[in-house]
């Protein structure tokens, strides 16, 4: 178990501090759907890592192809719930802020050949037993390699910004990538890249592609850790996810590396 609450010499307090978890989220109960819809959740969550660019429509007909008699409505109501805008070819867990500013793509046709060149971070939603959180990721384009990562509750900046402070420890990239989100397009964000001079670009809204490798990551992270474990609480997701993430940086040989891991490609080159 993450945090041991029968463990009398160090406060569950400090026990959260100590691995980086709110307090408010080991308390956290997730949010209360009848069965059905969490069945209903569950199947939308697989079939959207499977085909990213089905509507509510094509969602809806195929529901009801497999047996589930839902109308349009309903599944509209629950992909809003978990995040996922549908009329986009891509989950969009964040969306663009009136008054932010929207930076151009740079890395169409851009020949990617060194660590650090391009990172990229994204966000994504990760189910639990009776409800879901969110998850940021950063990761760098030409070695794969997972530099930080967060988990939150909510949808607000901080655990974005978390995140980035933790990466720009390891190292400063040439070009940060992400979608137009209010996360990523606030000044909070930008200014810290701008203050170390690191280019901006971001995705053309809804093309999934713009940003594939995390795509990819996203995909792997659903298939091979969250959909074969249950998460039942906040604090079980951090653990796995935890665990994942080593695997996944110096464990898991990737084909396009030459079947090397992330952390072997991007220790040797950076």
């Amino acid at each position: 178990m993450l945090i041991d609450p029968e463990y009398e010499a160090i406060s569950i307090s400090r026990q959260c501090e100590l691995i980086g978890l709110p307090r408010a989220s080991y308390y956290y109960q997730p949010q209360a759907e009848s069965a059905e819809n969490l069945l209903l959740m569950r199947l939308l969550d697989e079939q959207y890592t499977r085909r990213p660019y089905y509507g509510i429509l094509r969602m809806t007909a195929w529901l009801n192809e497999i047996g589930y008699k839902v109308n349009h409505k309903r599944v509209q109501r629950l992909l809003r719930l978990m995040g996922l805008e549908a009329i986009y070819p891509k989950p969009r867990l964040s969306l663009p802020a009136a008054g932010h500013r929207i930076y151009p793509y740079l890395l169409r046709g851009v020949k990617i050949e060194r660590v650090n060149q391009v990172w990229s971070a994204d966000i994504t939603y990760i189910r639990l037993a009776g409800g879901f959180v969110y998850l940021v990721a950063i990761i760098d384009w030409f070695s794969r390699y997972v530099l930080a990562w967060e988990v939150s509750l909510t949808l607000e900046s901080d655990f974005c910004l978390s995140a980035l402070d933790r990466a720009l420890q390891i190292a400063t990239p040439e070009i940060f990538n992400t979608d137009q989100g209010v996360q990523f397009s606030s000044c909070a964000f930008t200014d810290i890249l701008k203050e170390r001079e690191i280019a901006i670009s971001m995705d053309g809204r809804g093309r999934a592609l713009d940003n594939i490798f995390v795509e990819r990551l996203w995909r792997s992270v659903k298939y091979e850790e969250v959909y074969l474990h249950d998460y039942q609480s906040v604090p079980q997701a951090i653990s796995g996810l935890g665990n994942y993430f080593i695997f996944y940086n110096s464990e898991r040989l990737h084909q396009s590396l030459g079947y090397k891991t992330p952390e072997a490609v991007y220790r040797l080159l950076a």
